[in-house]
């Protein structure tokens, strides 16, 4: 069995239109809208081909009209870009957002996955990067072989305890320091880690065209060209 694992789409249908592998099955850890132009496209593309889909904070943001918890750096994208995926949903996606589950506990071929956006104590906001010592905690309040998270943007697999703590970085808004979109594939009781190029010049046009503020605009596209906004834990209180 074959399963790809992707994160925070951000309403970029080119790099998911992209995702070179679709697995036996396709998990998504959250963060299927904001920041990109096509949440409806991506949301309903999704809503077909996914077996699994976790909520983020960005899809809590959009599907309730909330606050996306976003630091000073991302606020402004985030809710110019939250205000337009709302007026592009119709009712029914809107509520699949809504519906979407906080965390899932899964078992497959003899293994348990545990799936979250963020992490288990705090499933939408909480941000803990790679190394954070927090790990030791979140993993004592779950039973399982694997712990996926996303939220972070930035792709890791680190082994704490029993547990190995998955994060696939994220597919439509990536924080590597290039374009490349990420994922990860589970096969065989292992997890690789994966990249892609995408065509991100017809996503920077897309959201070009965006109703925005120019500022938004300018900052939405360097985020998509280089991910140069890598920030601490500390500094990052959005967690994204």
């Amino acid at each position: 069995m074959k399963i790809v694992v992707i994160s925070d789409i951000h309403a970029n249908l080119e790099a998911l239109k992209a995702l070179p592998e679709w697995g036996d099955e396709l998990w998504v850890l959250g963060d299927l809208v904001d920041y990109g132009p096509n949440p409806r496209e991506v949301v309903s593309l999704l809503r077909s081909r996914a077996g699994i889909v976790i909520r983020g904070n960005h899809d809590q943001a959009v599907g309730f009209d909330d606050d996306p918890r976003c630091n000073l750096r991302y606020r402004r994208m985030a809710l110019e870009t939250r205000d337009l995926a709302i007026q592009s949903m119709n009712g029914d996606l809107t509520r699949y957002l809504q519906q979407l589950p906080l965390r899932r506990t899964v078992e497959r071929d003899g293994k348990k996955f545990y799936l979250c956006h963020a992490a288990p104590s705090d499933p939408l906001y909480s941000y803990c990067s790679e190394n954070s010592e927090r790990w030791a905690h979140e993993v004592q309040e779950i039973e399982a072989d694997y712990l996926l998270v996303g939220h972070t943007h930035i792709p890791f697999i680190r082994k704490q305890g029993s547990t190995t703590i998955v994060n696939p970085g994220s597919l439509g808004q990536p924080k590597t320091g290039k374009s490349d979109a990420c994922y990860a594939i589970w096969c065989d009781d292992h997890f690789e880690l994966k990249q892609f190029a995408y065509p991100f010049n017809e996503t920077l046009r897309k959201v070009e065209q965006l109703p925005v503020s120019q500022e938004v605009k300018r900052d939405l596209e360097a985020v998509l060209v280089s991910g140069p906004w890598l920030m601490t834990e500390r500094e990052h209180s959005c967690r994204s």
